[in-house]
């Protein structure tokens, strides 16, 4: 017979990086999951994706067992790092801090095509050129 899930969390953790510390240690804690064991677990499954900042999807079932689900980085992060940024524009459609190129979303787009909408490049493509505007990133090509 299948778990019962009593909870579902999403959190945001940098690769390779969990720990006890918040935000991860609260948000389990309070549902009664073995922190440590999470983290032994998701830094050895994100161990060779350094940098990253990661979105997993922890089911906890009722008897205080766990299982994750990484889901590929936001695209907000891989195009700051195509473009080399620290953060985005403030002032998004008036400001272009960044340029990226479409060789790049393209490439951006195959990472998070399983995590999107869209079953095709070009409308995958689509997505995340909107995501460059509204970050103040120019695509070029």
């Amino acid at each position: 017979m299948a778990k019962k899930i009593k909870a579902q969390i999403k959190l945001y953790v940098a690769a390779g990086q969990a720990n006890p510390a918040p935000p991860v240690g609260p948000a389990l804690g309070q549902h009664g999951v073995n922190i440590m064991q999470f983290c032994k677990q998701f830094n050895d499954q994100t161990k060779n994706r350094e940098g990253l900042v990661l979105p997993a999807i922890i089911s906890v079932y009722e008897d205080r067992s766990f299982s994750f689900i990484i889901k590929s980085p936001p695209s907000s992060v891989l195009l700051k790092r195509s473009a080399n940024l620290a953060k985005a524009s403030g002032t998004a459609g008036k400001e272009v801090i960044g340029i990226v190129t479409k060789k790049q979303v393209e490439e951006i787009a195959k990472i998070k095509m399983k995590d999107l909408n869209s079953s095709d490049l070009a409308k995958a493509m689509k997505i995340i050129e909107g995501t460059a505007r509204s970050m103040g990133i120019k695509v070029e090509g």
